[in-house]
């Protein structure tokens, strides 16, 4: 789980995501993770939902290094404002930054639009056997996902 608490940054567990996501028509999801983990690991899939996951690296494999683009990629993606701006990575951590950078932008420009992290992330914390993905996180709340 997030070890980078913003009490800026309201952060929600994963079955709450989905259901603000199903309940509200103008919120997305933002998945920060890189593209090596979507095509290995998943993406959270809101097919049912009529929505797409929006797949923005935050940071850059192999070497981690930081997306600068990443805040303007992001609002030239969306268009139209959305309602909220729902954040997951991994474990909850590199989803919080984003969120964060997201939020500070907007302010800079007079628009406030809720940017929430998805505590627990799309795998989760490691369980006993330093594996993810069945301890907590999307995955392990049994929510849609899929992979390429």
């Amino acid at each position: 789980m997030t070890t980078d608490r913003n009490p800026q940054i309201p952060e929600v567990g994963p079955r709450e995501a989905w259901k603000i996501l199903s309940e509200d028509k103008g919120s997305v999801l933002v998945d920060v993770r890189t593209a090596p983990e979507w095509t290995f690991v998943g993406w959270a899939d809101l097919s049912d939902l009529k929505k797409d996951t929006i797949r923005l690296e935050w940071k850059s494999w192999p070497g981690m290094s930081p997306n600068p683009a990443f805040v303007g990629a992001l609002l030239n993606e969306v268009g139209e404002m959305p309602s909220r701006f729902l954040f997951i990575c991994r474990s909850g951590a590199r989803s919080m930054h984003a969120a964060q950078a997201v939020a500070d932008a907007l302010s800079a420009r007079g628009e406030s639009v809720p940017c929430i992290n998805v505590a627990e992330g799309f795998e989760g914390d490691l369980d006993t056997l330093a594996h993810r993905g069945g301890l907590n996180g999307w995955k392990a709340h049994g929510l849609a996902w899929c992979q390429s």
